[in-house]
């Protein structure tokens, strides 16, 4: 946990070292924002980051969607995931899946990355398991626009908890 009072009056390198995994593998996102501090609230610095997403170009949005790991995949089963995203899927029980429930989340993030080029993305702790298996069938139905906007709101969903979990006011 920080301080948002640290968090204004430190240096851009302690900003961005203190919630530069709050996008996953994307810390040039909060490097954006440093030079927009102070912020008066956690809603505040919650904004000015959605800001720095939403002002992205199309290939680095891409790139910040493609940053995620799979639901439930090879990276959770070896243990790389980063410690939010360990945390999120395993808030579900994404971390103790049956063989065929992993055989499951396996087919769905193959089809879906080959559908649309990138990811499955979804705020976990919004979520249940299952809630979580009925997205992914009722997104394959979308068109890849309809996903990147998704992904992208998503992601957003996904930061806002990150942030409220590791800033205090």
């Amino acid at each position: 946990m920080v301080s948002l009072v640290e968090l204004n009056k430190g240096e851009d390198v302690d900003f961005i070292a203190a919630l530069g995994d709050v996008f996953e593998h994307s810390p040039w996102l909060v490097e954006r924002t440093a030079s927009a501090r102070p912020f008066s609230s956690r809603d505040a610095l919650i904004d000015a980051l959605m800001v720095a997403m939403r002002e992205a170009a199309e290939e680095e949005k891409l790139a910040l969607i493609r940053a995620h790991p799979d639901l439930a995949g090879k990276a959770a089963r070896a243990g790389d995931l980063t410690d939010h995203s360990r945390h999120e899927q395993s808030s579900v029980g994404l971390d103790r899946l049956s063989d065929e429930e992993y055989d499951c989340f396996t087919r769905l993030n193959d089809t879906y990355k080959a559908t649309f080029g990138f990811p499955f993305i979804i705020a976990v702790l919004d979520h249940t398991k299952d809630s979580i298996l009925t997205a992914f069938e009722d997104r394959l139905e979308s068109d890849r626009a309809s996903q990147i906007d998704e992904a992208i709101r998503n992601i957003g969903r996904i930061v806002s908890l990150r942030v409220l979990g590791t800033v205090t006011e």
